[in-house]
């Protein structure tokens, strides 16, 4: 499995269309063969960075994702609203323990 975190850092002038097109990047992304979990979440100590947690099934998924046409689209508005800062890890794992 693949799994891929990190943070990606907003211009403070980031304005709404970055924020739906992150809503659609997650939407889409999450209907893709292969996608086991997509979320972008903001950081409730620094609402500008939001904190990406995203696992595939294999490399082959992943490759997928990264050549949609939303992607594609996400990637036009993240151009033009470029982030700050961006810290983004691809991690090769097992699907874990449950906790508890």
């Amino acid at each position: 499995m693949i799994q891929i975190n990190g943070t990606i850092k907003l211009a403070g002038d980031a304005g709404q269309d970055v924020i739906d097109a992150v809503v659609a990047m997650v939407r889409a992304s999450r209907a893709e063969d292969g996608c086991y979990d997509y979320t972008f979440a903001r950081d409730l100590a620094d609402p500008d960075t939001l904190i990406l947690f995203e696992r595939w099934r294999d490399r082959e998924a992943l490759a997928a994702h990264g050549a949609s046409a939303h992607m594609k689209e996400f990637q036009k508005v993240m151009a033009a609203n470029p982030p700050v800062a961006r810290d983004l890890r691809m991690y090769e794992t097992d699907e874990g323990q449950p906790l508890g």
